[in-house]
């Protein structure tokens, strides 16, 4: 089995494939979980990033990739770690002519350092992982091995391995995700509901100017989950929830309405207007949050909606100036948010919260 030890000699053995990779040999193996705490380091004290190899750990990721791995034992995936050996590297092929010379095994001396190129974060969380469910163990995680050349190989390694990772964005992440019932409940209004078909794009989270949607995937996602947050709804009730809500809304743009005619094309209105940004739907999803939460009769919020009808939501109208909008252009920071929000509780006689009050207050001294 991968990480085997040896009583004689006093090695770890690994099955593996050799390959050769900008004239270095590398070997691809498999590691059970039980040994990747035990033999693979990480520089995480407190030493200067000079003389470093990695990027601090960010403890914070840990709790939420610990949770997935505990949470879908059955489902899910791990990309492979990369690590770099300090100490002899013995390769044994297992014989034969072309393929087979590529294969057979590793043996690395127990005094030899296994140090984390990459998956350091990955490495930790399967520690933590491991205490709550020990059975993990016995799987395994792919492993890339490396023979370290050194500090400054090392830093290189890493900064070539992150140069090019790129973040998929928010969009493709809503689309692809098969566990969040928030992310299913919003792809399905984007495919389903007749206020977003057709209007939403489903990749990117960003829109050209020439783009012929009116919303991103991740915004709608982003003001649903803050529609319904905290409400204890069933996965259809849910749904239905949130699709009377932006049907409701809908009733109260025109402009909406008017690209679905092709009385108006999708760039006209969001270069005109911001209620098709994330801004102003993430401030709608936080105003629909109160009224369900405050509405006794499930029917009676729709009606408390009617005074949108008088927002101007055209970018020209000056009190969107430092609310939803910074030097002519829409800001979704957390304090933009709040105050677009603030605008909206006012046209709708809703109380401010203290923290949104707090917000208000410096925006009127000139402080937001």
């Amino acid at each position: 089995m991968a990480g085997d030890t040896t009583s004689i000699g006093f090695e770890y053995v690994f099955p593996a494939i050799r390959g050769l990779q900008a004239g270095r040999e590398y070997f691809v193996s498999m590691c059970p979980l039980r040994l990747i705490p035990r033999i693979f380091l990480f520089d995480e004290g407190e030493i200067a990033p000079e003389v470093r190899a990695q990027r601090v750990l960010n403890k914070g990721r840990l709790p939420a990739l610990t949770r997935y791995i505990l949470d879908n034992p059955d489902d899910y995936v791990f990309s492979a770690l990369t690590a770099s050996v300090d100490g002899d590297v013995t390769f044994e092929s297992i014989g034969g002519e072309g393929v087979a010379t590529r294969a057979g095994q590793i043996r690395v001396p127990m005094a030899a350092r296994f140090l984390i190129n990459d998956g350091q974060h990955r490495r930790a969380a399967i520690e933590l992982a491991l205490k709550d469910n020990p059975d993990l163990g016995d799987e395994t995680i792919a492993v890339v091995f490396f023979h370290d050349a050194g500090l400054a190989r090392s830093q290189q390694m890493f900064a070539d391995l992150n140069r090019h990772a790129v973040r998929p964005s928010r969009s493709i992440g809503v689309l692809y995700d098969q566990r969040d019932d928030l992310a299913a409940l919003t792809r399905l209004l984007a495919l389903k509901s007749p206020v977003f078909k057709h209007h939403v794009e489903m990749a990117s989270s960003t829109l050209s100017a020439r783009s012929s949607k009116l919303f991103t995937l991740s915004a709608l996602h982003s003001a649903n989950q803050s529609l319904l947050h905290g409400l204890k709804l069933e996965k259809k009730a849910a749904q239905d929830v949130a699709q009377a809500f932006w049907e409701r809304i809908d009733m109260l743009l025109a402009e909406w309405q008017m690209v679905r005619k092709r009385a108006m094309t999708a760039p006209e209105v969001r270069r005109e207007y911001i209620h098709s940004h994330g801004i102003a739907l993430h401030a709608l999803g936080r105003v629909g949050n109160t009224l369900l939460r405050d509405s006794v009769d499930p029917r009676a919020w729709g009606p408390r909606l009617e005074g949108l009808s008088a927002v101007d939501w055209s970018r020209s109208n000056p009190a969107w100036e430092g609310r939803a909008i910074i030097g002519g252009r829409v800001s979704k920071s957390h304090t933009q948010v709040t105050l677009t929000v603030n605008y909206l509780r006012r046209a709708l006689g809703l109380p401010l919260s203290p923290e949104e009050q707090r917000a208000e207050d410096a925006y009127q001294r000139g402080e937001a």
